[in-house]
Parts: C-alpha cells; structure tokens; sequence
C-alpha cells in the first residue's frame, strides 16, 4: 500500500496494490501497521457505515464537534464518487483548505479525513457504494456543516448545481463565515 500526503495536514491518499487474475482481485484496504509508520498517527476506528445513492447526490459538508470529532477512511466500494476534505483546525497552516479527489471502484483508493476536518462527496457515476471507517462513535447533538456551494470555499464539484441533490438537512447548512 502506499500512501500519499495531500496539500492538507495530516490528510493522505491511500493506494492499495491490487492482485489480478482470472478469478477477480483481491487487495489489502487497510493496514494499521503501516499507516502507523507513514503517517505518525495513532487511529482506532470503532463504527463502520455505508451509504447507498445515486447519481448527483451530495451529502456534506459534515462534521462533529468538540469530543465526538471523527476521524474518517473513505472508500467507494461501487461507482465513482467527488470526496472533498476541508481543514477546519484554527491552528493549522492549512485552515480553511480544501483537497478533492474522485475515489472509485477502479482506482480503489481511499482518503483519511483527520479529527477537525468536514467532509463531504457527490455521486458522478450512475450509483455508488460508499463505506466510512470512523475512529469515534456518532453523536447527533455534536453534528455540524457548511453549506456545499459556500463562495469562500469554492469547490469545484463538477456538476451543474441543476444536478445536485441535496438533503433537507444540507440545504440549510451555515456557510463557512458563520461557522468561523
């Protein structure tokens, strides 16, 4: 596996090596061992979720507050997906940052969103499968997010917004400047 680090502190890009044949494939997703010893890190992941949607679905941008922070591994089980990590840490040098990457079925690479991070993914294949490794448990009255279309953070999403679906919940979002 090798894993890349992004323009963001403590955010990487993992890449399995992959084992073709006849049968199929088979690769290693995660190997604590190793992250361990690339990235420094100490990660302990407790819940694991999956979400199923369609094409142009959005869900984000998330994050949790104080205590329940969540440090995240994403992965695209089926489908292709836009993942985006924002740097929401005051301290950090890369505060306010945003990284994208398309993670998909094809290229099987992940991304680790650190603890102080929002987050969030749009659908650009017809559906994906999208699985979450998280190294805190979920606390509903510790959720937060930013609006997907803030102009301050100005994601490239590429989509039209015509495309977008967006839940309730999201559409409401605060923009960044209200959060920070």
């Amino acid at each position: 596996m090798e894993i890349e680090k992004t323009p963001l502190k403590d955010c990487f890009v993992l890449k399995p090596r992959v084992f073709n044949d006849d049968r199929g494939s088979f690769f290693e997703s995660f190997n604590l061992k190793t992250f361990k010893k690339v990235t420094g890190l100490e990660i302990d992941f407790v819940q694991d979720n999956q979400s199923i949607s369609s094409k142009g679905v959005l869900r984000g941008l998330h994050f949790q507050k104080g205590e329940y922070a969540q440090a995240k591994l994403v992965r695209v089980a089926k489908g292709k997906v836009l993942d985006v990590a924002i740097d929401l840490r005051k301290d950090s040098p890369s505060f306010g940052k945003h990284f994208s990457i398309e993670l998909s079925d094809q290229n099987n690479y992940q991304l680790f969103v650190p603890r102080g991070f929002a987050h969030g993914f749009v659908v650009l294949s017809e559906e994906a499968i999208f699985n979450y490794k998280c190294d805190n448990f979920y606390n509903k009255e510790s959720e937060s997010g930013i609006r997907f279309n803030d102009p301050i953070l100005n994601i490239n999403w590429q989509l039209d917004i015509e495309e977008v679906l967006l839940s309730e919940k999201d559409i409401i979002l605060p923009f960044f400047n209200e959060v920070f």
